[in-house]
């Protein structure tokens, strides 16, 4: 009896050592694949060209004084379609890259091209969609007063930027602060560009009205 509680502990422990060692790989494995430089870069240029571009839609609308449903319309559309247009854009650029490559170097190999695409377009679609969520949020019932929306949108916009920045330090090493200032400084001036622009425009058929 005693041998047999013995060898059904050792088992149980084994098994929970295999179990331990297997997630461990996976985990490594999966981490291992995240921050490849590739996939890393594809993350940041999407995720930074998705925040910007879709943030720069609701400082347009804002700065024109439109209507919120105007920025969920065009935010969402924008953010889908130019999403899958960078992400399409990337693999045709990766394929085209590796054909070069067997050309000039009768190197055969097959990669996986479209890892960096999809790669871009869910960093793209995933850090795009928060300068919207204030916007959506109203939408959907939550208290949020209508002139408030979009300084909401711009604290949610600076802190994924910065976030965004600040793990490029990941690979890139350097300061995460930096890193992150950097971005966030990059950003602000786009956003500022569609918001005069915005407000511009605005100002100008008004007065041709």
């Amino acid at each position: 009896m005693f041998f047999l509680m013995q060898l059904i502990y050792h088992t149980t422990i084994t098994q929970k050592v295999i179990k331990f060692l297997t997630m461990k790989k996976i985990t490594n494995k999966i981490l291992t694949y995240a921050f490849e430089p590739e996939l890393l870069k594809a993350a940041v240029y999407g995720a930074n060209d998705g925040i910007v571009t879709t943030f720069a839609v609701v400082a347009g609308v804002a700065g024109a004084n439109l209507s919120p449903s105007i920025v969920l319309i065009l935010g969402i559309a924008n953010m889908l379609a130019d999403g899958l247009s960078m992400g399409l854009g990337d693999y045709l650029g990766e394929r085209s890259e590796q054909r070069l490559r067997q050309h000039t170097s009768q190197d055969h190999k097959t990669e996986g091209l479209w890892r960096t695409g999809l790669m871009t377009f869910i960093a793209f679609v995933v850090a795009g969609a928060f300068p919207l969520l204030p916007y959506l949020f109203r939408f959907l019932g939550a208290p949020i007063a209508l002139d408030n929306q979009f300084y909401y949108s711009i604290i949610c916009t600076v802190g994924v930027l910065f976030g965004v920045g600040s793990l490029r330090t990941i690979v890139t090493k350097g300061k995460w602060w930096q890193n992150g200032l950097e971005m966030l400084f990059v950003g602000s001036i786009a956003a500022a560009v569609a918001y005069i622009f915005g407000d511009v425009v605005e100002s100008m058929v008004r007065s041709g009205m």
